[in-house]
């Protein structure tokens, strides 16, 4: 299992980063797509949504079952990856790279309240 260390991470299997415009992206992790299976549809979050830690804000969908995604932090949703409602599995074949959504956080701080990646390798053990 692939765990990028330069990410954060959620105890409900997502990950966190920043990218060089400050904005940040957040996806399902490795661990999450396996389990999943080959993903068939991603249910975002709406555009200017307000997402709370921790709760549902969207929904990823595989031939398998369903698995909700939990605001990794607080926040409002700015984008959404509108490629994934055409090739959802681009999340299976490349998880740390395909992100589901955007959002600016209400306390950028609280990434210190997420997982890295030794943390989230000692969680999924």
């Amino acid at each position: 299992m692939k765990i990028d260390s330069t990410l954060h991470y959620t105890n409900e299997h997502l990950w966190v980063k920043t990218n060089d415009q400050g904005e940040y992206l957040s996806g399902i992790t490795d661990y999450a797509q396996d389990l999943l299976g080959d993903i068939v549809f991603v249910e975002f979050p709406e555009i200017g949504a307000t997402i709370h830690a921790g709760k549902p804000c969207g929904l990823v969908e595989s031939v398998k079952t369903g698995a909700d995604l939990h605001a990794p932090l607080d926040g409002v949703v700015t984008e959404i990856n509108t490629s994934l409602q055409v090739n959802p599995e681009q999340i299976n074949d490349a998880p740390y790279k395909t992100w589901i959504f955007k959002f600016n956080p209400t306390k950028p701080e609280d990434t210190k309240n997420l997982l890295d990646a030794k943390a989230y390798e000692i969680l999924i053990g």
